[in-house]
């Protein structure tokens, strides 16, 4: 894969008001960022994303809008696909539509719903993204799979929106290389008690081999993906060894897999230039969103 540009996207949480929603994505596509992503959670009251996306769209022009990531098992996917093909045509073709297996089953029992084990949320994925797909290309969609019926489905897409499929499960970045656009990575591994931390799968040896699962599946379309890495965290700092020592301390990691891994960018904006670059280099990955803008902002000037 020749080296792609560097892109970058912000992950916006919450806002009190239209206003603030619109004000967050206009000071991102001012300082540069390409997306502005909203998640899916359904705690503490958060915007359902699609809703909050459209209002960042209509105060913008060039900043492409996204999911990272919705929970497949929250919504049907020939509804998610309606909402989809509405909110990239009323964004003039800006929607980067996120999706995933789902993972927090406290959210899961907050809504009555059971949370299946992992192996059945990702043949569900696989299901829904077929069908969505389908429903991007314009066919007409009758299917009877293990998970969802269809009967005589058909939507009239101006175009195909771009597809980021996310997470960290080898099941899941197979199946994002062989249907998705964007394969996202997390770097986060068994989900913890508390239904929110991960396990981190942050050492080069580690990634290497979620990126050898990602070429391998993908085969010939490799060269097509575009590859994605959620970053947990950005601070420019003189500092950079205490600052991640105490991260390390904070969710049981490892300082010095966290040094380098690409899910920290933490240091001097020269570090964070050359961990971006070899992040590039090294596993392809060109397309990296974080949760700051302002701690960000400085890191793309410097890559203009």
């Amino acid at each position: 894969m020749s080296a792609r540009a560097f892109r970058f996207g912000v992950q916006v949480f919450a806002a009190e008001s239209r206003a603030q929603w619109q004000d967050q994505a206009r000071r991102a596509e001012d300082l540069g960022f390409d997306t502005v992503l909203v998640p899916d959670h359904v705690v503490d009251g958060l915007v359902p994303p699609l809703v909050a996306l459209d209002a960042m769209a209509e105060a913008t022009t060039r900043l492409r809008v996204g999911t990272l990531v919705l929970n497949n098992d929250l919504r049907h996917p020939v509804l998610v696909a309606r909402d989809a093909v509405a909110l990239d045509l009323l964004s003039d073709g800006r929607l980067e539509l996120g999706i995933g297996a789902g993972h927090a089953e406290p959210e899961y029992s907050a809504l009555g719903l059971q949370c299946d084990p992992a192996a059945v949320r990702v043949a569900r994925l696989e299901e829904a993204i077929g069908l969505l797909r389908r429903l991007f290309d314009g066919e007409t969609v009758t299917f009877d799979g293990s998970y969802y019926r269809v009967s005589d489905q058909r939507l009239s897409p101006q175009r195909r929106p771009s597809l980021l499929v996310g997470g960290n499960g080898d099941r899941v970045l197979a199946l994002a290389a062989r249907m998705a656009d964007i394969v996202g990575f997390t770097g986060l591994g068994r989900t913890r008690s508390d239904g929110q931390q991960h396990d981190t799968e942050w050492s080069r040896e580690q990634i290497d081999r979620k990126v050898d699962i990602v070429r391998t599946a993908a085969g010939a379309r490799y060269d097509d993906l575009e590859l994605n890495v959620l970053v947990q965290h950005v601070e420019i700092t003189p500092d950079r060894r205490s600052v991640i020592e105490a991260i390390a301390a904070r969710v049981g990691g490892d300082v010095d897999q966290m040094i380098t891994a690409p899910y920290l960018l933490v240091g001097t904006i020269e570090q964070i230039v050359e961990q971006l670059t070899d992040a590039r280099d090294h596993w392809d990955f060109s397309y990296f969103v974080t949760r700051s803008i302002d701690n960000t902002a400085p890191v793309i000037e410097a890559l203009l």
